[in-house]
């Protein structure tokens, strides 16, 4: 069987484009997540893992969305090499099903690492001249007023929520956020 496996960082971030590069690929089965490459717990990672046999194949669209270091990947890939799965990282070129295929997996998967890493060094560089100038980051904070209103329409029941985001300027996912904390 051929399982797919698409992550994207975040719930706002959209995992179209690396399904329909799995689907070209004839891929069976796609396990999707959004959830940071930094978190060890993965769900559905795990239970794909857990439904590979001998003789499957895994495809991912990037090395890194597989993995959170280079570490991960790599015991991932032992993994599949025990169960005698073929691994394929369609972006990076990378399939496992051949000698030099582990090779240059084993290689990528070091500059996929470095890549992550240099990145996190500049956000935190770029954070810490930002504080030094007074700046902030993060979301800004929302207007109450406006939040309260949101929740009291949408209480009501009388409005649609399009109404009630054009009436208060908040975002769907604003005003979705909003009402999950007031649960």
């Amino acid at each position: 069987m051929i399982f797919g496996y698409a992550r994207v960082s975040t719930e706002e971030q959209n995992l179209d484009s690396q399904i329909d590069v799995l689907q070209s690929y004839h891929v069976e089965r796609i396990f999707k997540e959004k959830v940071t490459g930094t978190k060890k717990e993965r769900l559905q990672l795990q239970t794909m893992m857990q439904q590979l046999r001998k003789g499957d194949t895994v495809v991912v669209y990037k090395l890194d969305r597989i993995s959170r270091s280079t570490k991960h990947l790599i015991a991932i890939s032992d993994q599949f090499e025990e169960i005698g799965v073929t691994f394929i990282s369609i972006q990076d070129g990378v399939d496992t099903s051949t000698s030099m295929g582990k090779f240059f997996f084993r290689v990528m998967a070091s500059l996929a690492e470095l890549e992550r890493d240099i990145i996190v060094e500049r956000t935190r560089a770029g954070l810490k001249a930002a504080r030094a100038r007074g700046r902030k980051g993060g979301r800004p904070f929302k207007d109450k007023d406006k939040v309260n209103m949101a929740l009291k329409m949408y209480q009501s029941k009388e409005y649609t929520i399009k109404q009630i985001t054009e009436a208060t300027g908040l975002g769907k996912t604003t005003l979705y956020r909003y009402l999950e904390k007031n649960k």
